[in-house]
């Protein structure tokens, strides 16, 4: 195993799961509506007790060339471009920092984890994907059970990373967005789970009186929503923010 993969073992490996030890699930419910694709996409559960990949979709063999069977965690990871694995090992550790050291592991089945990379093809070129995993299973004592990684192409939408991480809050909880995995003190911008909603109808395309009458709030309302929305997402206009927000895996 290359140096850079072992990095992201070693993030991983103080949180995985014990076999003894009873867990908690999230439910199938919050789970399906949480998976958000702009693109061709795969997806696989990995169980961080022994690194084992299973329910892998057919799609991976024809984005990556990998057999759907067969394939490895290490043949994933492997896939990553070298010049962006170092990037992938700063954003899990941050991940890990952000629900461990900040607000508390247990909140960790409540959250959709979200950044990019650049992964490569079956023709063997790389381009920029989306990656968003969900936790699906944890112990009591906040030991990392398996999680659903979904991977999305994204280079129709854009060619350049933005080298964020974003945690999209589900079951209620707030959203985080385009956080830096290199800053250890840069302010929080907290998004509701109605902005977030409101977001979502954006996307959609409802105005701002089809949002209203949607979430039975006044007009005014979904105005002051739509500029904290803007000045937080340091969006400029709606349709930057749109694009973020489907870089994200928002929308």
């Amino acid at each position: 195993m290359i140096p850079e993969i072992q990095n992201l073992y070693n993030v991983w490996e103080p949180n995985r799961i014990s076999k003894t030890k009873k867990s908690s699930q999230i439910s199938f419910k919050d789970l399906t509506n949480s998976i958000i694709s702009t693109g061709p996409f795969y997806f696989y559960i990995i169980d961080f007790f022994d690194m084992s990949v299973s329910h892998t979709s057919p799609a991976i063999s024809e984005i990556h060339g990998f057999d759907c069977d067969t394939v490895s965690f290490n043949e994933i990871l492997d896939a990553i471009h070298p010049d962006d694995v170092e990037f992938v090992a700063k954003a899990e550790k941050f991940s890990m920092d952000f629900f461990y050291k900040k607000i508390g592991h247990e909140k960790m089945l409540n959250y959709k984890i979200s950044y990019s990379f650049r992964f490569r093809l079956k023709n063997g070129d790389y381009t920029l994907f989306n990656h968003q995993s969900l936790m699906l299973s944890m112990d009591d004592n906040g030991g990392l059970g398996k999680s659903l990684n979904i991977h999305t192409r994204i280079d129709h939408l854009s060619t350049l990373n933005t080298f964020k991480v974003s945690f999209i809050g589900l079951n209620g909880e707030p959203s985080f967005m385009n956080l830096n995995p290199d800053e250890e003190n840069q302010e929080l911008k907290e998004f509701s789970k109605r902005e977030i909603d409101i977001i979502k109808l954006i996307g959609n395309g409802l105005s701002n009186a089809e949002i209203a009458e949607k979430l039975f709030i006044s007009v005014l309302t979904v105005k002051k929503h739509r500029n904290n929305i803007l000045a937080k997402s340091d969006s400029k206009n709606t349709a930057q923010l749109i694009k973020n927000c489907i870089l994200q895996g928002i929308i």
